[in-house]
C-alpha cells in the first residue's frame, strides 16, 4: 500500500477513535453528574410538599448540622419568600452558607433549579432548589465522590484511547502489506 493510503487511514482511525472516546467520556461524565442530583430532587420536593401542607419539619430534621467542609451528608436549607434562610441543617465555617444571587430567582420562575454550587474553594455541592407556596427548599450534598469517579473515568479513557491508538497505528503501519511491484 502506498504511504499516502496508510497516512490517510491512520488519520481516519485517529479521528474515529478520538470521537468515540470523547463521546463515551461526555456520556458517562454527564450520567455521573446528573445522577448526583437524584436524592436531592426527592428530598427537596418531599420537604416542599410537607411545608405546603403545614407540617412541622423539626421532627424529621437531624439535630446535628452537616459541616460542608468535609461531610458527605445530605442537608436541607429552607428559605422564606424573601429569600432568607429560616431552617438549615448545613454549616460552613460556623454559619449557613450563602447561595449565589439568582439561584432562588430561577427556582421562583421555573419551580426548580439544579446547580453545582461552590460556596468556597474545595467545597462543591450538587444542590436542588424547589419552590413551594411560602418559599424555597434547598437539598444538597457534596459531589466529592462523583468528582473522584470522573477523575478515574478520565484516566481510564485516556489509557483506552492511547492503547487503541497504538494498536491502530501498529495495524496500519506494520500489518497492512506493502504494495508489491510486479
Amino acid at each position: 500500500m502506498p504511504i499516502s493510503f496508510k497516512l490517510g487511514l491512520s488519520l481516519i482511525l485517529s479521528v474515529v477513535i478520538t470521537l468515540l472516546c470523547g463521546t463515551i467520556y461526555i456520556a458517562v461524565h454527564q450520567n455521573y453528574r446528573q445522577s448526583a442530583n437524584d436524592p436531592q430532587v426527592q428530598i427537596s420536593e418531599s420537604v416542599a410538599g410537607m411545608l405546603s401542607r403545614g407540617e412541622d419539619l423539626t421532627s424529621i430534621l437531624p439535630e446535628q448540622k452537616a459541616d460542608l467542609n468535609g461531610s458527605l451528608a445530605t442537608f436541607i436549607i429552607v428559605y422564606d419568600d424573601s429569600q432568607n434562610p429560616t431552617v438549615s441543617t448545613a454549616q460552613l465555617d460556623g454559619q449557613t452558607p450563602e447561595l449565589p444571587k439568582g439561584v432562588l430567582d430561577f427556582a421562583k420562575e421555573n419551580g426548580q433549579n439544579r446547580v453545582t454550587w461552590q460556596p468556597k474553594a474545595g467545597v462543591r455541592i450538587a444542590a436542588v432548589v424547589t419552590r413551594y407556596d411560602k418559599g424555597y427548599v434547598l437539598a444538597g450534598r457534596s459531589i466529592r465522590e462523583v468528582e473522584s469517579r470522573i477523575k478515574m473515568l478520565t484516566k481510564q479513557l485516556a489509557s483506552a484511547w492511547f492503547v487503541t491508538m497504538t494498536i491502530a497505528f501498529i495495524g496500519v503501519w506494520f500489518l497492512i502489506p506493502k504494495n508489491k511491484s510486479h
